[in-house]
């Protein structure tokens, strides 16, 4: 009778609900493997840092392209804040012209009834339009200038007389022959005038206070004043 080894046909215990290939010892990954993983993981992450770096350039690009929009944009909207600035001059040096054209016509109109009230005609129905007229040209600006005993200016005044006097002391309006306007900064037409200047050779007028100084030198000249 052959004897039988025991524990070769023996199956080796297996765990219930496991299959003999749980069973079976998975061989240890070898060094090639490692490497391709480690190759994989390399390529992966060159291919997301090469993505990154394209969507900064991207990124970067937009950037650029939005500031140049927006210099662009700010530099439209200077220029149409400038053409509306000279559009508005414009339009105010025009509208002020044409009123200083209107006025200058209506110059000897004012000027006939300057001198219709200085010989008291200004009366009646005659006044009241009149003054409606003054009012209406003293709202749209108009301006009435030019005093008698003022210092005569060439740039407002126009002398048409010429004479000397002896008590002033430089060339001043002595007479207001025909009133100056202005509109604004414009004038309209200057005040003509009749202006006196010194006598030459007379002394210049002197003030009260010269006048006593020379009294009091005059009373010192001669001993003082008479004692009663």
């Amino acid at each position: 009778m052959t004897e039988e080894t025991p524990g070769f046909d023996e199956q080796p215990d297996v765990p219930s609900g496991a299959t003999p290939e749980d069973a079976e010892p998975k061989p240890a990954p070898s060094s090639s493997e490692d490497g391709a993983a480690q190759a994989g993981d390399a390529a992966a992450a060159a291919q997301s840092a090469a993505q990154i770096a394209g969507l900064t350039a991207q990124l970067d690009q937009v950037r650029t392209a939005l500031n140049e929009r927006t210099a662009d944009v700010q530099r439209l909207q200077a220029e149409y804040q400038n053409y509306r600035r000279r559009v508005e001059r414009d339009r105010i040096a025009v509208k002020e012209l044409a009123i200083a054209n209107l006025l200058t016509e209506l110059l000897p109109v004012l000027d006939d009834i300057g001198r219709a009230r200085e010989h008291g005609e200004l009366v009646g129905g005659f006044k009241s339009v009149a003054e409606s007229l003054e009012t209406v040209a003293a709202k749209m600006g108009l301006q009435q200038f030019g005093k008698e005993g003022e210092p005569f200016d060439p740039m407002i005044h126009e002398a048409l007389m010429h004479s000397y006097a002896p008590d002033v002391t430089e060339t001043t309006c002595v007479a207001i022959l025909q009133p100056g306007y202005r509109f604004g900064e414009r004038t309209i037409r200057p005040a003509r005038v009749a202006v006196a200047e010194p006598q030459p050779g007379a002394q210049p007028v002197k003030g009260d206070e010269t006048d006593a100084g020379t009294a009091a030198a005059d009373d010192k000249e001669s001993g003082g004043p008479d004692e009663g």
